[in-house]
């Protein structure tokens, strides 16, 4: 073929900042994506509704079911080091196909955290100020774009300010509540261990273990975010070392500090009382006993905190995800584009921007930010947790077929298996599918979730049967770590 006739080979893509970030910084982007104190207020009562007074038991369970999918995520990334993270892991273990499918779903899911950490943002603080300064009660956008503003200065001038940024609304959320926990556990008049039994399991309607099951199921997603640093990879100090603590560290982390301020609900208010405690204003209320109206002012804070905190590490995780894809291809190539002098994916942060404000925006005004935030939140759960689920599969698969020497029947063979049957009815409790007594099936627009994420994968597979046919080359890229090729170059 003559020269000129050619394509111009693509320019090779630019690089994220190497070794920007240390240990410290890595677990705080999966503690914040998990948002300790929103979890906490927001998440967590939702379990407590059926589990009762052995939340703390609920709690305990939802642990161990998410470490089995920690151990999983960190031992993929020991070997795979990548921005690419969960699709990378799937390209490799299982095959190139699944990888570009995996990486299809997370690109639209991941995105998603932002706008909805924007609209908690904003139902929360205008419910507060409407309650206590007779503000508007319809006053939650100007909080929402507020929120969107900050979480784009911190992502576009790069990686060290956001992790860093990160690690100090990270210590400063857990700080407060955990404080506050201490504080009511030594006011208690209920302190007994008998919560971590089923003997307070008292919901009426779900008694004994079948409540503090469904607690646990529906506790479970308030762990999703632990898996956050896998994509700050190419960012990190020793990836395959830093990723694999920081993902297993904050699982066991959160999920203890979980038990500490769900046990302190417990004792505070009597297990017998537990089922009625209030999401969101049950705590605003704690506060105030515990520490009058400055408690009260320190738990709105660090709410209003931890969703600034949650939204800049959802970004941070969406924003090298599409950074990798366009860096092979499969998405616009401009994605890949990084600051000359931050070292941001900055096309990807303004990206992010734009789909945070716009689902923020309209799905608030089209229904109502509590509303929209329901939607969302259905729509990540639906996308996300099967991903774990692969992710589970890839372990067990990539060690038995790649790591051989390193296989363990445990670690490798029994955990990833457990964590999928962990994950089987959290995805079912957030999708509505009734296959258990405490589980209801979705109302509108909730329900809508699940057929456009559903459509949103046919579009993916029309996409990859194209690429398949065409460019198969861009497909198979999703299994390249490119720190190994890195490496190579160095050598």
């Amino acid at each position: 073929m003559d020269a000129s006739s050619s394509s111009p080979a693509p320019a090779p893509p630019q690089r994220l900042a190497r070794e920007a970030i240390g240990l410290r910084e890595v677990v705080f982007q999966s503690i914040t994506h998990m948002a300790p104190a929103a979890a906490t207020a927001f998440s967590i009562p939702f379990g407590i509704a059926f589990a009762g007074g052995a939340s703390p038991l609920a709690v305990v369970i939802a642990l161990v079911g998410s470490l089995f999918v920690a151990l999983s995520i960190g031992q993929l990334a020991k070997h795979l080091p990548s921005a690419g993270s969960f699709y990378t892991y799937a390209s490799r273990a299982l095959h190139p196909s699944i990888g570009f499918l995996v990486g299809w779903a997370y690109a639209f899911v991941e995105p998603l955290v932002a706008p909805l950490l924007f609209l908690n943002l904003g139902f929360a603080a205008a419910d507060v100020f409407h309650t206590e300064f007779h503000w508007a009660a319809d006053l939650w956008w100007p909080w929402a774009i507020a929120g969107a503003i900050v979480v784009f200065a911190i992502g576009y001038l790069g990686i060290r300010v956001s992790a860093g940024t990160g690690t100090v609304l990270g210590v400063f959320e857990i700080a407060v509540f955990g404080l506050i926990a201490l504080t009511l556990i030594a006011k208690a008049d209920h302190n007994t261990l008998s919560v971590f039994t089923t003997k307070y399991a008292n919901n009426p309607d779900f008694t004994g273990f079948s409540g503090v099951f469904a607690g646990s199921v529906f506790t479970v997603l308030a762990f999703i975010g632990f898996e956050a640093a896998a994509p700050l990879a190419e960012e990190a100090k020793d990836p395959t070392r830093t990723v694999r603590l920081a993902v297993i560290g904050s699982a066991i982390a959160i999920g203890l500090y979980y038990v500490l301020t769900t046990y302190a609900v417990m004792a505070f208010i009597g297990p017998s009382k537990a089922k009625d405690f209030a999401t969101g204003a049950g705590w605003l209320g704690l506060g105030r006993d515990a520490w009058g109206a400055f408690g009260f002012a320190m738990i709105f804070l660090a709410i209003v905190n931890s969703t600034i905190a949650n939204a800049n590490a959802g970004s941070n995780a969406a924003t090298r995800t599409w950074y990798a894809m366009g860096r092979i291809r499969l998405l616009p190539a401009a994605l890949a584009k990084v600051h000359h002098r931050y070292q941001s994916p900055h096309v990807s942060v303004v990206m992010q921007l734009v789909v945070g404000l716009v689902v923020a925006l309209w799905l608030g005004f089209q229904y109502d930010p509590i509303t929209a935030f329901g939607l969302i939140a259905t729509m990540i759960v639906v996308a996300f947790v099967p991903l774990y689920m692969i992710c589970n599969l890839s372990c067990l698969a990539y060690y038995w077929r790649y790591q051989r020497s390193e296989f363990n029947w445990i670690l490798h063979g029994l955990f990833p298996i457990l964590g999928i049957a962990v994950m089987v009815p959290a995805f079912l409790a957030g999708a509505g599918i009734p296959a258990f007594k405490f589980i209801s099936r979705l109302p509108h627009p909730l329900s809508v979730a699940g057929p456009v994420v559903g459509a949103w994968m046919v579009i993916g597979v029309i996409y990859l049967v194209v690429l398949m046919s065409r460019d198969r080359t861009r497909v198979d890229e999703t299994a390249k770590v490119f720190l190994e090729e890195d490496v190579e170059a160095r050598i």
